[in-house]
């Protein structure tokens, strides 16, 4: 999905083809990552976030994808996710906003690049408090304004 197939404001897809309306979903999938990030950590930070909203809420999952020639493909998110950067104290704001809404979510910290696999990353984000947290990258899932509200002060990704 491009940009020229995304309406930042409200996340919904443009006209896919023609004489199709267009997509409008009420919810939102956003994710805030640190701006001080390398390239490669802002790419790895995102497929880890995201994974973990595709498997707790199954309804953001289309349906599996095949080609003209009947090759079977994963299904991936029916809806766009948009991402963002920020400071680290706008990180930290959107943070306690998303747990004060109570929304689905994902986090990554500054430990999880010195870890190896998912039993070092959960002992790792457990034995730091929830203030404490070195946040780099949070993913949000829920109605679309309050995802707005949680990446408030943020910016869309370049």
């Amino acid at each position: 999905m491009n940009s020229d197939t995304l309406d930042e404001a409200s996340g919904a897809t443009a006209v896919p083809s023609v004489g199709t309306p267009p997509m409008r979903f009420d919810t939102k999938i956003a994710v805030l990552l640190r701006d001080d990030l390398a390239t490669w950590q802002r790419l790895n930070v995102t497929s880890f976030l995201v994974s973990g909203i595709g498997q707790r809420i199954p309804e953001v999952i289309g349906e599996p994808y095949e080609d003209a020639d009947g090759v079977a493909y994963l299904p991936m998110f029916r809806q766009p996710v948009l991402v963002f950067e920020a400071t680290k104290e706008v990180l930290k704001a959107a943070h306690a906003r998303v747990l004060s809404r109570a929304l689905p979510r994902a986090l990554f910290t500054s430990d999880l690049f010195a870890t190896g696999n998912d039993r070092d990353n959960r002992a790792a984000v457990r034995s730091v408090a929830t203030g404490e947290l070195d946040l780099v990258g949070l993913a949000v899932y829920g109605p679309r304004n309050g995802v707005d509200k949680v990446v408030k002060g943020a910016r869309m990704h370049p």
